[in-house]
């Protein structure tokens, strides 16, 4: 089995369709990255847990560095296959995009912003997501999913136009 039959196990899965189609989405989705110039490779992907992640988001916020850290962890996982689930290498990465490592281990030791990444999760499902990518417009709409242009502006025009 390839790296890439192991990898669309997940999706397959998780979106109950055959490892083939999962395989196919993948290749369609590195397509559409490499269009607009971004490098995805979900052959051989990890999947996992990113409530951690999540974590040194939020630490990242309160240190200036949030949108570095978050682009980080994209490229590690989309473009340099590092693992954004295990500890010591989200620690590795979020330094290297400029947080403090010190603080980054703390955090993830202590437990720190657990909560408030928990009723994040809580919230995405009380607006109707149920993978990534998913858009909420004015807290009321939502677009699933990587849409063409096209799809939002029908969305922000129906935010716009409907009362609240």
């Amino acid at each position: 089995m390839t790296h890439t039959h192991r990898y669309a196990r997940f999706p397959a899965a998780k979106y109950g369709m055959t490892r083939d189609q999962a395989v196919q989405m993948n290749r369609q989705m590195e397509e559409r990255a490499a269009g607009v110039g971004l490098e995805y490779h979900l052959d051989g992907g990890r999947v996992g847990n990113t409530a951690d992640a999540h974590r040194l988001v939020r630490l990242a916020g309160e240190q200036g560095v949030q949108g570095d850290v978050v682009e980080a962890l994209y490229k590690a996982h989309f473009t340099d296959r590092r693992s954004v689930f295990d500890r010591d290498s989200l620690v590795e990465v979020a330094a290297e995009a400029g947080l403090d490592a010190a603080a980054a281990r703390d955090a993830l030791a202590s437990g720190r912003f657990a909560a408030e990444v928990e009723a994040d999760q809580r919230e995405a499902q009380q607006l109707g997501a149920t993978g990534v990518p998913f858009f909420v417009i004015d807290r009321r709409y939502g677009v699933s999913g990587a849409q063409p242009a096209e799809a939002f502006a029908q969305a922000l025009d129906r935010a716009w136009n409907e009362p609240r």
